[in-house]
């Protein structure tokens, strides 16, 4: 049986509060995590180190999920749909003055994005450990993202300014901007909601299937369309920001491995980026940040076209799946970070003490069957070993006899690297996944391996089309 008693000290905090000198506040003293699955592990190992006490939300599917376990205190909220239980805001609200939490930290996914829990949680008194509420609203309409972007100078892809209703304004638009262009979704995130149309002629299916999918997916009709940016790198900047006005950006990452927009794998830094264009593009995100007065960790999502132009495509307000590389290249704890930030703590770093070391490379090993278009795979763990080593980090909630559930994302683990240059990190990501075993269940690791010893991407010519080109098989 696992031990669940945690640390109980507590971290005395002097801090300058805006308006408010010479101020002490204490550090939280419990934290409840709002999410499930490795990313509440990774938020539980953070608050142990930081002394700070824990409790786990678990649906009835999860009851013996290994972050029940970890945690100090667990408590049920519901059945196994997420809509009743992780998405269920009354009910983790209550959880968390019933255990007398006094923060919230709400991962990735399920709530993170949500303005009104944001909202409900300040009306509560319970620190949110994430932006505020207004700005999740302004910044994840995408509509809204693109002209607060424009108004501050920042790069976007040409396209409306204005959300757009009907697939016949939506085409008026679309020929002004020039074909191919791309329909998405204003509420939109995850690659769901959008379509590319290459012509007059296919616009108005792709228009009505995009926003159909926005309906179900957000409960909101709002698109928008821009220019379609052949075969870029999707290139995100992790930024943080405090409650004191200090922004400051941690370097790029390359998620330009993807299927159907769905990120496969991720790597720091980017091995076509110069250091003249990373600070460049460094510098516009910390004023896209800036901008909207942004604080606690986020991510701006660029596309970088073949001629090295980029341009602002969307602002994450939250941690990200792929957070644990650049943790890997800058030494930096983002958890940590992010619970200082939300507590009213200055930024431990300046942008001058960021500083990129080696290449990290992650791996979403998931639940699902590539050769069966990817079909999720849940189903009984019955045998599991993880690689080790130096540099390799393996983030998970699974472990031997675990029961992977059907209801959640397919998602087992991340495994993550870390070499002296990108060559090492590939060798070292195939060695790990090689070590891997997972028995019981069909898993991408394969397909993984696949990516990885592929010529084009181990000689770094890699964009968001790389899959569909070198891999058409698994895009049936």
């Amino acid at each position: 049986m696992m031990h669940k008693k945690g640390v109980t000290v507590k971290e005395l905090n002097s801090y300058e509060k805006a308006g408010k000198r010479g101020q002490k506040k204490e550090m939280f003293d419990k934290i409840l995590i709002a999410n499930r699955g490795e990313i509440a592990v990774r938020i539980i190992r953070a608050c142990r180190e930081m002394g700070i006490k824990t409790v786990a939300v678990y649906s009835e599917a999860d009851r013996d999920s290994l972050h029940t376990m970890l945690a100090d205190e667990a408590i049920c909220i519901g059945p196994a749909a997420s809509s009743q239980s992780y998405l269920n805001m009354e009910r983790i609200l209550t959880a968390c003055v019933a255990m007398k939490a006094d923060a919230i930290h709400p991962g990735f996914g399920f709530l993170s994005e949500n303005a009104r829990f944001a909202q409900l949680c300040e009306k509560c008194r319970i620190a949110f450990i994430g932006p505020s509420a207004e700005i999740i609203h302004k910044m994840g309409n995408k509509s809204e993202a693109r002209k607060t972007m424009m108004e501050a100078g920042v790069p976007v892809v040409p396209g409306t300014k204005e959300p757009v209703f009907t697939a016949e304004k939506g085409l008026e638009l679309a020929e002004t901007i020039g074909f191919p262009v791309m329909i998405k979704a204003s509420s939109g995130g995850g690659g769901k909601g959008m379509r590319i149309s290459r012509s007059r002629e296919d616009f108005s299916e792709n228009f009505k299937s995009a926003q159909l999918e926005s309906i179900k997916g957000f409960s909101d009709d709002t698109m928008y369309i821009e220019k379609y940016v052949e075969r870029p790198r999707h290139i995100e900047f992790q930024i943080i920001g405090d409650k004191h006005g200090n922004v400051v950006h941690l370097g790029e990452r390359d998620c330009s491995i993807q299927r159907r927009h769905q990120k496969v794998l991720e790597e720091s830094p980017c091995d076509v980026i110069s250091d003249e264009l990373r600070r460049k593009m460094g510098e516009t995100a910390v004023r896209a940040a800036k901008a909207v007065h942004y604080e606690n960790a986020g991510t701006i999502e660029f596309l970088l076209d073949k001629e090295k132009n980029f341009y602002f495509m969307e602002m994450n307000t939250r941690i990200q799946v792929e957070h644990p590389v650049t943790e890997l290249v800058t030494g930096l704890d983002l958890i940590k970070e992010q619970i200082r930030v939300a507590a009213g703590e200055p930024l431990s770093v300046s942008q001058e003490d960021v500083v990129i070391s080696g290449h990290a490379i992650e791996c979403r090993v998931n639940a699902e069957n590539p050769s069966r278009n990817f079909m999720p795979c849940p189903g009984r763990i019955t045998n599991i070993h993880f690689p080790g080593g130096n540099g390799i980090r393996v983030d998970t909630h699974i472990y031997g006899d675990y029961q992977v559930p059907p209801n959640y994302d397919s998602m087992l683990l991340k495994l993550v690297v870390h070499g002296k240059d990108r060559r090492e990190a590939i060798q070292k990501m195939r060695s790990a996944l090689g070590e891997l075993i997972i028995e019981g269940i069909e898993t991408n690791a394969d397909f993984q391996y696949e990516i990885l010893s592929h010529p084009a991407f181990q000689e770094g010519n890699t964009d968001t089309g790389f899959i569909p080109e070198y891999f058409p098989q698994y895009c049936k």
